[in-house]
């Protein structure tokens, strides 16, 4: 299997471009980062701009060959949409490494850096509401089932926040880990699977819990964004915030972000006159206690 692996990726070693390889192997415990395939190559190489993958057989054995860039690698580990990835950085065995890139990597995911952990709080946090939110409309308009599927996966997002608080990425085990790390939200989501309460009790039951996690996360959760408020003198428009790279990540749910630090009173509104009678163009300052 070695040798075979060896001659899809030895010629890449000598390319200006890569950066790194790593192999990871099916066995029990990686048979779902692994997508069902004997081995994973992972090439990581600045010679592309998107995520490449082939597909090999040889022996009687399936290979993946991914290949991506290195912003694509870091991109995908604060965003988190793809959690194989963190399996294979972690659990792969890097075969090629280029002044010890790879290394560098697997000890930023060690160590998880409070930058990194504050930005990726955020994200998670800025879809824990998207989900809440529209679960909760699709509830009051009777889509039981939409409603509760959109408030299950905002309850993924907050076991996802409780992990990353405590300076973890979350895993494809996240409630394992959630188990251990923040019980209580472990049983909110036994209890919202397995209560003997009619679906439309648990649902209630869960907005109301979520609205409460929400208020108590909201300053943790948001604390990326209030940081980019901080770092502006006097006002801001929706647009000049929209623009900021430091927001891009969670740019789509930026706003609802916004609206919930409005009503807490971490915002407050400018109104600025316009040309239009008795119509203000509205801006944002975070309030001076924070």
């Amino acid at each position: 299997m070695d040798i075979l692996l060896r001659q899809l990726y030895q010629d890449q070693a000598s390319k200006e471009h890569t950066c790194a390889i790593l192999v990871l192997k099916k066995d029990d415990s990686s048979f779902l980062s692994t997508d069902g395939f004997d081995a994973i190559i992972l090439l990581i190489s600045d010679g592309v701009t998107d995520w490449v993958s082939k597909h090999y057989e040889a022996s009687g054995k399936r290979i993946a060959f991914h290949t991506m860039s290195q912003d694509m690698m870091h991109h995908s580990l604060i965003t988190g949409n793809q959690r194989r990835l963190i399996d294979w950085l972690v659990n792969g065995k890097i075969v090629y490494d280029r002044n010890e890139f790879m290394q560098e990597v697997k000890q930023r995911i060690d160590t998880f850096p409070p930058g990194d952990r504050t930005k990726k709080l955020t994200i998670q946090f800025a879809k824990l509401l998207r989900r809440f939110e529209e679960g909760k409309a699709l509830f009051s308009r009777g889509y039981i089932l939409d409603g509760f599927s959109n408030l299950f996966h905002a309850l993924h997002h907050l076991a996802r926040i409780a992990v990353i608080k405590d300076g973890f990425y979350p895993e494809v085990t996240v409630w394992e880990q959630v188990k251990k790390i923040e019980p209580e939200i472990h049983k909110l989501y036994q209890e919202a699977l397995n209560s003997e309460e009619p679906l439309n009790k648990r649902i209630e039951l869960l907005i109301l819990a979520l609205e409460v996690a929400i208020i108590s996360k909201l300053e943790l959760g948001a604390n990326h964004f209030l940081d980019v408020l901080r770092s502006i003198d006097g006002e801001v428009s929706v647009s000049e915030l929209l623009s900021i790279q430091e927001v891009q990540e969670y740019r789509i749910d930026l706003e609802l972000i916004l609206n919930v630090l409005i009503q807490k009173e971490f915002v407050t509104i400018v109104k600025k006159e316009t040309p239009a009678k008795a119509i203000f163009q509205t801006k944002y300052k975070i309030n001076d206690f924070l």
